[in-house]
Formats: C-alpha cells, structure tokens, sequence
C-alpha cells in the first residue's frame, strides 16, 4: 500500500500519538537538533496544549497504520508570544516587520519525516496539507541554520529566507511561505 497523507482535526492527530513519537524521535535525533528520547515525550506533552490553538491543523503521512510523518501549525499570535525562539526573530526581523509579516499567519510548527521515508514526497505533501488555508497566503516557519538538508529542502519548494545567519553560523532561520505577500519586499535590508 503507497503511503498517504491526512490532514486531521487537532484532536484526531493525538490519535497517533505513538507514530509521531516515533517520527519525531528518528527525525530530530542527529545534528543540529540532537534530540533525546525524553525529548519525544515533551514534545507529546506539548502538542496536546497545541492541537486547541487557534487555528491548528495536523497532518499525517500513513503506510497502512505506520505513522511515516507529520506536520502541524496554527495561526500565529499577536504579538509573538515571550517564549522559545520568538523573542530573537522579533530581534532579527524588527517588531514592524514581525507584526505585518508573522503575526496573524499560519506558523509551520512541525513537519517531520521519518529518514527511511524521505525522498517519496512526503514532506512536500504534508507542508502542503497544513498551509493550504493560510491567510491571504501568509504562512511561515522556523528552522535551524544549521539544518543545511532542511533549509535546501524549503529553498526547492519555493520558500524564502528572510533572516540569516549569526556571524557564528548559529541562529533562527525565518522562512515565508511561497505565498506569502512579502516575499516582494523581503529584499529589503532589515
């Protein structure tokens, strides 16, 4: 059986709890994320708040009863919230451009795919499912610098960069969704 995507109401993707586990597990585990066993079960704690955000939506990637990978996201707060990375894309961005760019959109949260499944088009199909709502195309996500496979990944699918590095290397990668309406001004120096 081919794999398959759903997207499904919040409360229907804890239904598979275990599977996402298990993918967030095996696709955060090498570098730059790194990412413990324990680490799998925060993440559970914390989707279960997530899944009655406003505007929330969760998809899965399904061989038979295999979970292969899942997305989420949520319409952004206004302002960005004070935690997590927030506080430095506000910094990176300026508050202006944070405000009229990220907030009110549909922030990409999660999408993970399990490293034996990558390459079938599962990620691409699963970023689609959570973003095809978002408002007025304004969607957008977060990413690790240093996630060189992930960044060229959402470069070939039409995202765009708006933030950059640390001198360092370190740092918060700010993409807009291949939609979104500030694309056109994003090279603008910020």
């Amino acid at each position: 059986m081919p794999a398959s995507v759903h997207r499904l109401p919040g409360p229907e993707l804890l239904s598979h709890r275990e599977g996402v586990r298990a993918v967030y597990d095996a696709a955060f585990a090498g570098p730059p994320w790194h990412s413990q066993p324990a680490d799998g079960d925060v993440y559970l704690d914390r989707l279960a708040g997530d899944v009655h955000r406003a505007g929330f939506s969760g998809a899965v990637a399904l061989d038979g009863d295999q979970v292969l990978g899942f997305a989420t996201s949520w319409t952004s707060a206004t302002p960005l919230p004070g935690n997590r990375a927030y506080p430095r894309v506000t910094a990176a961005l300026g508050a202006v451009r944070t405000g009229a760019w990220l907030c009110g959109g549909l922030e990409v949260d999660e999408l993970a795919v399990l490293p034996g499944a990558h390459g079938l088009g599962l990620g691409r199909t699963l970023l689609e499912a959570v973003t095809r709502d978002a408002p007025d195309g304004r969607s957008w996500l977060l990413t690790s610098v240093q996630a060189d496979a992930t960044v060229r990944f959402y470069e070939r699918l039409g995202w765009r960069q708006v933030t950059h590095p640390a001198p360092d290397g370190y740092g918060t990668a700010v993409f807009l969704g291949p939609h979104h309406p500030a694309r056109t001004t994003a090279d603008m120096p910020l």
